[in-house]
C-alpha cells in the first residue's frame, strides 16, 4: 500500500521539471512572444495566459525570458544579447544593492541581488544596478566567473520551484543597455507589466479548472454553484481588461502606459483573488490537500500575485481618479 504522501512530487522533482521545460521552450522558441504595441498583443498576452494556466513557474519563467527579449529590441540591446537561444531572466526588483563600476569602455558589477527567478535556469540576465547617474540596465552572461546563486535564499513554498534565490556578483563583466533611467522610463516597462498580469489572468483559469472539474463530474449544491458562477464573471471581466489592454496599446504603444498597467492589474489581482477565495469555499479542503498540481498552483499563484504594489498602485489611481471628473467609456 503507498502512503498518501508519496502521490505528491517533491519540490524538487518539480523545479527540475519546471527548468527542463524552459529551457526545452528556449529552444524552440516558446517564448518567442510578439512584441507589445506591434499589432499583435492580444496574441502575446494570450500564450502568457496559457503559460499560466498550465504552470504558474513555467509563466513566471517565460514571461521573464519573453521580458528582456522586449526590453533588448526596445533599448537597442542588440549588441548585448548574447545568442538566439540564451535563456533569460530579468532581475530588476527595486531597490537594487548591486553596483557598477565603469572601467575603460568596459563595465562590471558587484553586490548581492535578491529575487533572481530562475537562477539557475538562466544564463543570461538583464540586471539593474546603481551607476554615479542613477540605476542602469545591464546584460550579463551568469556562466562566467563571480558569478554566483547563493544557497538558503529562497525558503519559499509558493513559487519554490521558481529558484529565486539572491546571485551574488563580484566584479562581473556586464554591457549596458539603455542609458540611466532607461528600464523604467519606457512606455514598455509598464506593457511587461500588464504582461504579468496576463500570467495571473492564466493562472486563475488553472484554479478555476478543478472546480469546472468538479461540476461535471457531480452534482454540485447550490452554494458551489454559485460560487462557480462568480468565478466564470470575474474571470470573463479580467479577460476582457486584458483585450481591450492590447487594442489600446497597439492603438498607441507611447500612450498613457502606466495607468494602463494600474487598471488591468488591479482587475485582474481582484479576479484572480476571489478565485482562489471562492474555488476553495466551493470545494473545501479536499483539492488542497489531495491534488498536488491544484495544492501548488494555489500556493505558487497566492505569492506571485504579491508581485503586485496592491494599495500603492490603487493610491495612485485613486489620485488619477479624484482629478477625472467624468469616467472615461
Amino acid at each position: 500500500m503507498s502512503r498518501a504522501g508519496e502521490q505528491l512530487m517533491p519540490t524538487g522533482e518539480h523545479a527540475r521539471a519546471v527548468k527542463a521545460a524552459f529551457r526545452n521552450g528556449v529552444d524552440a522558441g516558446r517564448f518567442d512572444l510578439p512584441l507589445p504595441g506591434s499589432g499583435r498583443t492580444a496574441e502575446r498576452f494570450l500564450r502568457l495566459a496559457e503559460l499560466g494556466r498550465q504552470d504558474v513557474v513555467l509563466a513566471r519563467l517565460g514571461e521573464g525570458h519573453a521580458d528582456a527579449l522586449a526590453i533588448l529590441a526596445e533599448l537597442n540591446g542588440t549588441a548585448a544579447a548574447g545568442g538566439r537561444r540564451d535563456a533569460w531572466g530579468v532581475w530588476a526588483a527595486a531597490p537594487t544593492s548591486v553596483t557598477a563600476s565603469a572601467k575603460g569602455a568596459d563595465w562590471t558589477l558587484t553586490g548581492d541581488r535578491p529575487w533572481c527567478s530562475g537562477a539557475a535556469a538562466c544564463n543570461r540576465a538583464l540586471v539593474t544596478a546603481g551607476t554615479p547617474d542613477g540605476i542602469q540596465l545591464f546584460a550579463v552572461d551568469l556562466d562566467q566567473a563571480g558569478v554566483d546563486a547563493l544557497d538558503g535564499t529562497w525558503p519559499a513554498v509558493g513559487m519554490a520551484a521558481s529558484d529565486s534565490r539572491t546571485v551574488r556578483f563580484a566584479d562581473v563583466t556586464a554591457s549596458p543597455v539603455g542609458g540611466p533611467g532607461a528600464y523604467t522610463d519606457r512606455p514598455g516597462f509598464w506593457h511587461g507589466a500588464v504582461g504579468v498580469a496576463a500570467c495571473w489572468y492564466g493562472a486563475a483559469v488553472g484554479v478555476a479548472d478543478t472546480l469546472h472539474r468538479a461540476a461535471r463530474a457531480r452534482t454540485l449544491d447550490a452554494h458551489a454553484m454559485a460560487h462557480l458562477g462568480a468565478v466564470a464573471a470575474n474571470l470573463a471581466a479580467a479577460r476582457a481588461t486584458l483585450q481591450a489592454a492590447a487594442t489600446r496599446i497597439d492603438a498607441d504603444p507611447t500612450g498613457d502606459a502606466g495607468r494602463l498597467a494600474r487598471e488591468v492589474r488591479a482587475v485582474v489581482e481582484t479576479a484572480a483573488t476571489t478565485v482562489l477565495d471562492r474555488v476553495g469555499r466551493a470545494l473545501g479542503a479536499g483539492p488542497l490537500c489531495r491534488d498536488d498540481q491544484h495544492a501548488r498552483r494555489v500556493a505558487d499563484l497566492t505569492v506571485y500575485l504579491r508581485q503586485s504594489h496592491a494599495e500603492a498602485d490603487l493610491a495612485q489611481l485613486g489620485a488619477l481618479a479624484a482629478g477625472q471628473e467624468d469616467p472615461q467609456w
